[in-house]
């Protein structure tokens, strides 16, 4: 077996230690006819195949006994069109390599979550997601795609060829065909200025929403018993803007002392002697420098995690925000151990996906993390019911204990998804346990 996948033992795991598995194989097809000559001969036998991205998901979406598939070796740029700013890449392209292959074109994606460890086969396929009113996540910016489906076969589909397969597969869980290529709709190349500085959190709370309205990009973040929260707000600027990036002195400093190897040690501390929780998190607000630098945009967007943790996130309706947020405030606070971690609150535009967690509607993200040497369970139990009160839905890549019936009641085109699903893989050889649970058995393993 390959030691890129998995360790000495055969058991693959995923970046927050939160799922693993012992595939019966592993396979780093080297072109797109070896990979569909891998699923045209498990299909007849009904034997399962997985593809796996960046490890990056903390749910077991990828975890599998069967045969563990990476793309790591399809990657890169197919096709650029500068006059449409459409760009066509291979599924494995991990989405840390993209900025760089679109700034010789003067192009760049739109929008990008804060972490880009994945591939963007994976951050399609979960739905990932950034943070601006007036942007979608990376599902909403597909053009089209060619798959590969269970029996080996490739087909193209957009809004005009095959829709039904398109708009299930732009937020496909794996579930619907392995992402050959998608083809994305890019924008000129632009500059971002952020502002990271302190709020509070009673002045925070009720111009969230307002707040989201005005500027291009806002997300903040509030540790359990503080009373001020993180606020990161970006404006987006045109290419040619003047830049003033962080210094090498503020990127060893900020992010990797104080944000990475320092919080690392408060969690540390934190899970040693949880009484010191509340006084660490404040210190935490306040150590997170007031700072104001203007960079290329991913370098904005991104930010290094070098702390493992558990993640759990769902998306709300933008309107209910206040109040359910001050609902899981509520409940973090009187949960009993000290968390270290901070809540992180986003919002993104509604899209027409089907299975994308802003589907309809515009969204407020609530995600909350635990250090991953502690139990994550009880922590997330708290509030998870808070979440799903509100009609919430949950990341896919993210961890959650939502099932296909609780599901089809937040998706209204949920059952359109699994009638696609059905017909193009009615076997389950996409399938594990995972989608079982939120997506229920394909009809030949019933």
């Amino acid at each position: 077996m390959s030691t890129q996948l998995v360790d000495r033992l055969g058991r693959w795991s995923n970046w927050g230690r939160s799922a693993s598995s012992t595939p019966s194989a592993v396979a780093l097809p080297g072109s797109e006819d070896e990979l569909c000559s891998l699923l045209a001969a498990a299909h007849p036998e009904g034997r399962r195949v997985k593809v796996v991205g960046g490890s990056h998901s903390f749910t077991d979406i990828a975890a599998t006994d069967g045969t563990l598939i990476s793309l790591d070796k399809l990657q890169g740029l197919t096709r650029v069109d500068p006059t449409t700013g459409w760009v066509s890449m291979r599924g494995g392209t991990r989405v840390w390599t993209i900025s760089d292959a679109l700034e010789p074109y003067g192009l760049a994606l739109p929008n990008m979550g804060d972490i880009d460890r994945q591939s963007i086969a994976g951050a399609l396929s979960t739905g990932t997601h950034g943070t601006g009113l007036g942007l979608t996540g990376y599902s909403g910016i597909v053009r089209g795609l060619r798959l590969a489906l269970a029996d080996g076969s490739v087909v193209t589909a957009s809004a005009e060829e095959n829709p039904q397969l398109f708009q299930a597969a732009r937020v496909g869980l794996g579930a619907i065909g392995v992402i050959l290529e998608v083809t994305l709709a890019c924008v000129p190349s632009f500059v971002v200025r952020a502002d990271e500085h302190p709020v509070e959190l009673a002045e925070m709370l009720p111009s969230f929403v307002d707040l989201c309205r005005h500027e291009d990009h806002v997300e903040f973040y509030w540790f359990q018993h503080a009373t001020q929260v993180a606020a990161k707000v970006n404006t987006r600027l045109p290419a040619d803007a003047e830049r003033a990036p962080l210094t090498r002195r503020q990127i060893l400093l900020d992010d990797e002392l104080l944000s990475n190897g320092g919080h690392r040690a408060l969690c540390e501390l934190g899970r040693l002697v949880p009484g010191t929780v509340p006084a660490l998190n404040r210190f935490a607000t306040k150590a997170l420098a007031s700072r104001v630098y203007t960079d290329r945009s991913d370098r904005i967007f991104v930010s290094p995690r070098r702390t493992r943790f558990r993640e759990m996130e769902y998306a709300v309706p933008l309107e209910d925000f206040e109040a359910v947020f001050t609902e899981v405030m509520a409940a973090v606070n009187g949960f009993g151990a000290g968390i270290t971690f901070p809540l992180e609150v986003r919002a993104a535009a509604a899209d027409d996906t089907w299975l994308g967690t802003a589907s309809g509607r515009e969204s407020a993200y609530i995600a909350l993390h635990r250090f991953v040497k502690e139990d994550h369970v009880p922590y997330f139990a708290a509030v998870e019911p808070i979440l799903k009160a509100a009609a919430g839905r949950p990341h896919w890549g993210k961890l959650h204990t939502r099932t296909a019936e609780e599901l089809r009641t937040v998706y209204p085109r949920f059952d359109d998804f699994l009638a696609v699903r059905d017909a193009v893989d009615p076997g389950g050889v996409f399938a594990n346990a995972y989608l079982d649970r939120v997506l229920g058995q394909a009809p030949g393993r019933a």
